[in-house]
């Protein structure tokens, strides 16, 4: 595994190589590279893994404090196929659903499932079109993409 500049770290209690397995069958361009246990009592293992040709390393070990969304791992969608798909997989075993397109997984991560487009319709210039993605958004919990993608271009869709 190549090491990059920057690079997601995730510890988890005991759980680091289910999800790397749970996330590698779910985004393509995936795999595990390798898992090590690191200690000799077998108390810690690292295991890498890469997401849609992306780096992480993930770390069963003690008691780490739980994810919380304060970091969260985003995916950019090219439709409603893609989202839905993504959605419903990394809800599948005991994820929850959030808001405005977030998500816990089962191991506590959370993640945003997104129209790829997104931030661009947020950051326009044009701020009543971003103002009508805003306001359209905050009331989804999974995103429907046509929804905000009308919301931004036709003035009377809010």
């Amino acid at each position: 595994m190549t090491i990059q500049k920057i690079t997601p770290f995730l510890w988890y209690s005991t759980q680091a190589e289910e999800a790397a397995a749970f996330y590698t069958d779910i985004f393509p361009d995936s795999r595990i590279t390798r898992v090590t246990a690191v200690l000799s009592d077998g108390s810690t293992t690292i295991v890498e893994f890469v997401l849609f040709g992306q780096s992480f390393i993930a770390m069963s070990s003690g008691k780490p404090e739980p994810f919380n969304p304060a970091v969260s791992l985003m995916v950019s969608c090219g439709d409603q196929e893609e989202l839905d798909r993504y959605w419903n997989a990394l809800l599948a075993g005991g994820g929850s659903p959030v808001a405005c397109g977030w998500l816990k997984d089962r191991f506590g991560v959370s993640w945003q499932i997104v129209p790829d487009d997104l931030i661009n319709m947020m950051t326009a210039p044009d701020k009543a079109k971003a103002n009508r993605v805003a306001d359209a958004m905050i009331k989804m919990v999974k995103f429907d993409i046509a929804a905000l993608r009308a919301a931004y271009s036709d003035a009377a869709s809010g």
